[in-house]
């Protein structure tokens, strides 16, 4: 049974924790959170975000905006190519879940691996 409030991107790909906070950062790409905001508004544990929270921090998906009192703040990364398609790419399935049609080709933006 689908959810009122899936996005298109978790109805195409499943919905695992991983997969439900990339979809919270996606939708929320324009504001900073703590993680246990960002683990509670995602609706996974935070066990679950601290397994792969590292990952994404690492590869640059996310970044560390401030510290407010004692908590660190994190948002998308959205200067990071692998963010901008996941980005772009969700909006995609959002407009073609819609029936919206895209009047250009989506473009990958390409990086170059060290």
């Amino acid at each position: 049974m689908k959810e009122k409030n899936e996005s298109a991107f978790l109805e195409y790909f499943g919905d695992t924790p991983k997969l439900r906070f990339l979809n919270f950062l996606i939708g929320n790409h324009f504001f900073d959170f703590n993680m246990t905001d960002m683990a509670r508004e995602a609706n996974i544990s935070y066990n679950s975000l601290i397994s792969f929270f590292g990952e994404f921090l690492k590869k640059g998906i996310i970044v560390k905006t401030r510290r407010v009192g004692k908590s660190d703040m994190y948002k998308l990364n959205i200067d990071n190519p692998i963010s901008k398609n996941f980005l772009k790419f969700a909006w995609f399935l959002t407009k073609q879940d819609l029936g919206v049609e895209e009047k250009e080709d989506i473009s990958v933006v390409s990086t170059s691996i060290n």
